[in-house]
């Protein structure tokens, strides 16, 4: 016979069982909670306890909701939404806010689903959010324009005197095509290429990468933004190099299979304030989405 469940709830529980399923990891919600993956554990065990279910499936690469657990989530948030403002309601202050600049070349097509992971659904922060160039970011963010931007920098390592911020992750760029896209350099075509408009640290990436093959290439298509690019690239009208995270759904990495020189590694770092409350809550949670194994 199963236990009935204890009638009430611990809200720090509650908060990080939602926040191991948004982010899909122990360790990347502990981070985000700015406390221990054994202190996450702990909470996630008594919640179980207290509800007499297990509420989360959990192997070395795998973490994912159980059924039961599955059901709970939808009313979990809705509790940490009502909590968040009961106690707005309380204060009767307006609710406090993130300005967050996000490049282009971070975003990508999972940007949604990162924005749902910062853990917004209780504490009632409004995020300001705005998609630029790396470039113009870290310009805006010094001026202080925002209080914290999240950018694509050249190299593994950066350069000597940088504001290194805080990496996030170190990854390869790749040249991305649509299955079907077909190029090869001995039937004497350039290889037609997909870019954003200048200046673009990607963008002269890719033509000092396949200058110095040398590769005849030309530029067929010029977006405005990575969006455009993906458009163009998921048509099939070009090859683009991107990062993994912004590549268009269906766009697959073709650089061996077309012959095409390697792109190299690039960081996606975080420059941030210091934050309090809720910002420094969803500026863990945005860093711990974004993290990658080839952080430091």
């Amino acid at each position: 016979m199963t236990p009935e469940p204890e009638s009430s709830l611990d809200l720090d529980g509650v908060r990080a069982f939602v926040r191991v399923i948004d982010l899909a990891s122990f360790t990347r919600a502990a981070e985000s909670l700015g406390t221990s993956q054994a202190g996450v554990s702990l909470r996630v065990k008594r919640l179980e306890d207290r509800l007499a279910v297990r509420l989360v499936d959990r192997t070395p690469r795998h973490v994912a909701p159980t059924p039961r657990g599955a059901r709970f989530l939808p009313a979990a948030r809705r509790l940490l939404e009502a909590h968040s403002r009961a106690l707005a309601d309380l204060a009767d202050m307006p609710p406090p806010r993130l300005s967050l600049g996000i490049s282009e070349h971070v975003a990508g097509p999972g940007l949604p689903d990162r924005l749902a992971r910062l853990g917004l659904d209780g504490t009632g922060l409004v995020p300001e959010v705005a998609i630029l160039p790396s470039r113009e970011l870290v310009t805006a963010f010094l001026a202080g324009r925002f209080d914290a931007v999240l950018v694509r920098a050249d190299g593994a390592e950066p350069d000597e005197g940088q504001d290194h911020g805080v990496v996030l992750a170190v990854e390869r760029l790749g040249w991305y095509a649509a299955p079907s896209f077909v190029w090869a350099p001995e039937a004497g075509r350039p290889l037609p290429v997909a870019t954003l408009a200048k200046p673009c640290n990607v963008r002269a990436v890719a033509e000092v990468t396949l200058d110095a093959a040398p590769l005849p290439w030309r530029e067929v298509f010029v977006g405005g933004g990575v969006a455009a690019v993906g458009a163009a690239v998921a048509a099939g009208l070009a090859v683009a190099a991107l990062a993994p995270g912004t590549a268009p759904p269906g766009a697959v990495e073709s650089g061996q299979r077309l012959g095409l020189p390697e792109l190299p590694l690039t960081r996606i770092v975080l420059h941030a304030r210091p934050q309090r409350g809720a910002a420094a809550e969803a500026l863990r949670a945005l860093s711990a989405a974004y993290r990658g194994p080839g952080a430091p």
